[in-house]
């Protein structure tokens, strides 16, 4: 498995890459993918890590699995590449960004590479998938890898955005110190549960405000697609 992760991150998760747990999952990984079709593509992997480099990060969105039909997987949680249908998850949240914010982002790309390179680290707890079965790669490591990640980012840098959406995002609420970072919670946005609470919610006017009070720059939410 070729490693292709900005350097920054590299320096801050070497210890997980030279752990036990991190051979077992790069021995597991292979013979998956001896078995098995796997998303997204190596050089993908670690997408959301190679994108947004460590000291740049202002928001983590954190989502759970990669998709895991042809195509989709890219890397960064809830996008898929140009040319690909728009998943209902992230239909849901274009249409709570035109909401929150005025905006007319249309329905026809699910491409986040423009929020990736802004400062949004797109990051799934599971990194990879077998090809047809969603849920097939977790418990096998990159759990232990991600939370490190989220570890590492509440510990070592100050005044983040944490989006999490859905009771499983929401729990790794445990690994991050709201007395340094602004942790926003609401259901998560698939067509089962948008109508919680979801809708409404506000995230990315509030993500923007919070980024604007310390002197940042906000997110152009409405970057997606072409990128």
């Amino acid at each position: 498995m070729a490693v292709k992760i900005h350097p920054s991150w590299y320096a801050v998760l070497q210890p997980q890459f030279e752990a036990p747990y991190f051979a077992e999952l790069k021995q597991f990984l292979v013979a998956e993918r001896q078995q098995y079709t796997c998303y997204p593509p190596g050089s993908k992997i670690f997408n959301a890590f190679d994108h947004t480099p460590f000291d740049k990060v202002k928001v983590v969105i954190l989502g759970q699995d990669p998709y895991h039909e042809p195509g989709q997987a890219m890397g960064l949680c809830f996008s898929v590449p140009d040319g690909i249908a728009v998943p209902p998850s992230l239909v849901n949240i274009i249409k709570e960004i035109n909401s929150d914010l005025g905006t007319a982002i249309p329905l026809t790309s699910g491409n986040l590479t423009g929020w990736a390179d802004q400062g949004v680290l797109l990051l799934n707890a599971t990194l990879t998938v077998r090809a047809h079965q969603a849920g097939s790669h977790q418990r096998h490591g990159w759990e232990q890898f991600t939370d490190a990640a989220i570890r590492e980012l509440s510990a070592r840098r100050h005044g983040l955005v944490f989006l999490l959406w859905g009771s499983y995002a929401i729990a790794k609420k445990a690994f991050i110190d709201a007395g340094k970072h602004l942790i926003l919670t609401a259901p998560h946005p698939s067509p089962l549960s948008a109508y919680r609470g979801f809708f409404g919610c506000r995230h990315f006017s509030q993500a923007n405000s919070y980024l604007q009070q310390q002197g940042l720059a906000p997110i152009d939410w409405t970057r997606i697609g072409q990128a």
